[in-house]
């Protein structure tokens, strides 16, 4: 990874969320994924939000400044998605919230996607199938997927789901799908590890 990140974290069961988890706190050091254009096509790449030739394409194409400009953008959509989702998290969403949404419908407007007509992949019979696909005219239509992820959350999810780990100083929000909806941490390896360890330190002192 660029800058010396480690591996992005996609821990949300929603790429929506993980692109909020793109700043995150994993080991102590906070990390910034998309703090600069190199970034940002790194996690896309990572979050399979991009087509790898397309990133390769409007990497090779942009100017100088021009991702970093970008990667600025979207951690502006990024901060303004976190208020969203923290304002509203824990109960569902209703139509009363589609003012608030006015600078994501904004973003996904200015997409461009069509169907086209291409070979079934894995197909034995060599049959076809009709993928949507976009047009990628500029590096900031790199944002188009992202906008995309955000809005099927939005739609999709039930936000009464929505939660954030309760590890200390964990930044980290998910969806929580599990059966009994009792998920607490974003990673056990993680903070529930963390949050084990403390608890049998705390009950060693209390021995003593």
């Amino acid at each position: 990874m660029s800058n010396n990140r480690p591996p992005a974290m996609f821990i949300a069961d929603s790429r929506g969320l993980d692109f909020l988890n793109s700043i995150a706190t994993p080991v102590d050091v906070p990390v910034d994924w998309i703090n600069d254009g190199d970034g940002l096509v790194d996690w896309l790449a990572q979050a399979r939000l991009v087509p790898a030739e397309e990133l390769e394409m409007l990497s090779t194409r942009a100017k100088p400044g021009e991702l970093d400009a970008v990667a600025e953008q979207a951690r502006a959509l990024r901060e303004w998605f976190r208020t969203f989702v923290r304002g509203h998290a824990g109960r569902p969403l209703g139509a009363e919230v589609l003012g608030e949404l006015d600078p994501l419908n904004s973003l996904l407007a200015r997409d461009e996607v069509f169907g086209r007509i291409e070979a079934r992949l894995h197909d034995d019979n060599h049959g076809l199938a009709l993928r949507t696909t976009r047009r990628w005219r500029s590096p900031e239509s790199l944002l188009l997927p992202v906008g995309e992820a955000m809005a099927k959350f939005v739609c999709e999810e039930d936000f009464s789901n929505v939660k954030a780990c309760e590890g200390h100083s964990c930044t980290m929000v998910f969806v929580d799908h599990t059966r009994r909806r009792a998920r607490r941490w974003c990673s056990m390896a993680i903070c529930g590890n963390r949050a084990k360890q403390a608890a049998h330190r705390d009950r060693l002192k209390h021995r003593n």
